[in-house]
């Protein structure tokens, strides 16, 4: 995942995706059809000789060459893959910025009815925050799981959120993830000292418990010298994880109150000098956790705390880190394999995903390698027990363990198709106000706007 997270649900092809993957789905279905009818199952079906696979960075290519056990060898220049079996693993990685991998994939996949064998969609990747846009029932472009043989069983040891969010409308999952990406706040170790005389996580927890708790150290720390948050945006998850209800109700936006509290407490922090006036993951923001930071500390789901940070902290950061569940229980980011209708490799993508995000074993062997939080339940409830086990970074701590009792409480349920687009309008729109460089009516009504732009067939925006 590392540094993404920045691109925009381009719900407009959406209709188009619809017509052109029906129609798809339609001959599949015939193909599937005749099949059954000349007693061969579905199954049986002789696989393709390329397994194409979209996605847009590196992260599942590297779970993919590095954990599958059927590689057989991987080209120098990481463009194919060879599986044991011949099968050819062709890579197409467009990056996401400006939503260049969605209107890309979206135009891939209006041509998958016409296109050959060997050019066919088999696996694309997909992220939370649009998620519900190719998993959608009515869309049909993600295949169910129970099509290409998956079971409820084979499924059963995984986080229940992370099939909820890739489950369409009638009950199909329609997508499957070996990660789960519970958040936690984590912090500088020294700093904590410094402020509050402890850097022991019970401790410094206790004193961030809530948001109250939450703001009584940002006074402390500033007094300190410190900035209890780099920017605008760090404790944003948070609060939007947060809510009471989705985005979008009919066609109108319902801003949820809990919003507009991080609105005041990002007001807040800005005016008393609680944060460095940063955006998430420019150069500012970076350099805010590096040795010389001053920042109490950062909001970090899984990936971003074992790619991310670690990176920005360097090798004086290692043992000056710690983590603590934080004022609330939150999850940030995600990523789930899908396969398009359409592919020509039900049998090995069946085996791609029962291996990758099922396989205890598997899962497990991720998470000590790399200190990534995977999606199998019983398995990081085993590595959150075994007292062998800690992060060189988190100065030993066990972080899995802390993760095993958030990523339960994660709740899906308010989540919709307009998120990634509804977050940053808003996240955008309320800077200005931050920096004093408008009101707070401005920034409401610069958030319409841009709303209504991006989504026409929302028709009102309505405030708490």
């Amino acid at each position: 995942m590392k540094k993404r997270m920045r691109m925009l649900a381009s719900l407009a092809l959406a209709g188009a995706m619809v017509l052109s993957m029906t129609a798809c789905s339609g001959s599949s279905k015939s193909q599937d059809a005749n099949a059954t009818d000349s007693g061969t199952k579905k199954e049986d079906v002789k696989e393709g000789k390329v397994l194409n696979i979209w996605c847009w960075n590196d992260e599942f290519q590297s779970r993919f060459n590095d954990y599958y056990p059927e590689v057989k060898e991987v080209a120098e220049d990481k463009s194919t893959t060879t599986l044991n079996d011949g099968t050819t693993v062709k890579w197409t990685i467009n990056p996401n910025e400006n939503n260049n991998y969605q209107d890309k994939l979206d135009t891939a996949l209006q041509a998958q009815a016409t296109a050959s064998d060997d050019e066919k969609i088999d696996i694309f990747l997909i992220e939370a925050d649009y998620a519900l846009k190719y998993v959608d029932a009515n869309a049909n472009v993600a295949e169910p799981l129970s099509d290409l043989g998956i079971t409820d069983d084979d499924l059963a040891d995984q986080y229940q959120y992370t099939k909820d969010i890739v489950t369409d409308a009638n009950g199909a999952q329609r997508g499957t993830s070996w990660q789960a990406t519970p958040g936690l706040f984590a912090y500088r170790r020294s700093i904590a000292k410094d402020v509050l005389g402890t850097d022991d996580p019970e401790k410094v927890q206790e004193k961030l418990k809530d948001w109250d708790s939450f703001n009584k150290v940002a006074a402390e720390a500033s007094k300190k010298g410190y900035k209890m948050l780099s920017g605008y945006d760090d404790s944003y998850r948070t609060f939007s994880n947060n809510v009471s209800a989705k985005w979008v109700d009919g066609t109108t936006v319902k801003v949820d109150p809990n919003l507009m509290t991080w609105v005041e407490q990002t007001k807040d922090f800005t005016d008393k000098g609680y944060n460095n006036k940063t955006s998430l993951w420019d150069d500012s923001w970076n350099a805010d956790q590096g040795a010389e930071g001053k920042v109490f500390g950062f909001f970090y789901s899984t990936w971003g705390i074992n790619f991310t940070l670690v990176d920005n902290a360097g090798k004086d950061g290692f043992g000056d880190w710690a983590v603590c569940e934080g004022p609330q229980p939150y999850f940030w980011g995600g990523t789930w394999i899908c396969a398009a209708q359409g592919n020509d490799n039900p049998k090995t993508i069946k085996d791609v995903m029962l291996k990758l995000t099922c396989d205890k074993d598997i899962e497990q062997k991720i998470t000590k390698d790399l200190q990534d939080y995977t999606n199998t339940v019983s398995g990081m409830q085993e590595i959150a027990n075994d007292p062998k086990f800690g992060s060189k970074f988190l100065g030993g701590q066990n972080h899995i363990s802390l993760f095993s009792e958030v990523a339960p409480q994660i709740d899906m349920s308010k989540t919709s198709p307009y998120d990634q687009g509804c977050n940053e309008a808003f996240q955008n729109a309320f800077k200005d106000y931050f920096d004093g460089n408008t009101d707070i009516d401005t920034s409401k009504k610069n958030f319409e706007t841009a709303i209504m732009e991006k989504y026409p067939e929302l028709t009102a925006v309505e405030w708490p």
